[in-house]
């Protein structure tokens, strides 16, 4: 059984506008800042990025370790969470 986090919900329950990379489940401050060295600095980059990969979660996964170095978990949690996010808004 998969449990989600407030973070996860509270990212999952409204629309993306201009929110932080840091409120997508499974990035934290130190994760944020690799990404803003390659440029990312918004959530709905990270949904693109996530779009272009076709949703393959493993082509997501492998994007976001080698862009931040995330771990199986915190890539697990974003992934989770910009699929769920999808299904309910676009």
């Amino acid at each position: 059984m998969t449990t989600t986090t407030q973070k996860h919900r509270s990212f999952c329950s409204e629309p993306m506008r201009n929110k932080s990379v840091e409120t997508l489940p499974g990035i934290g401050p130190v994760m944020a800042e690799q990404l803003e060295k390659i440029g990312i600095r918004r959530a709905n980059e990270v949904l693109g990025r996530f779009l272009v990969l076709r949703m393959d979660e493993l082509k997501f996964k492998s994007w976001l370790r080698d862009s931040c170095e995330a771990n199986a978990k915190q890539q697990s949690d974003c992934y989770n969470g910009l699929k769920e996010w999808t299904d309910q808004f676009l």
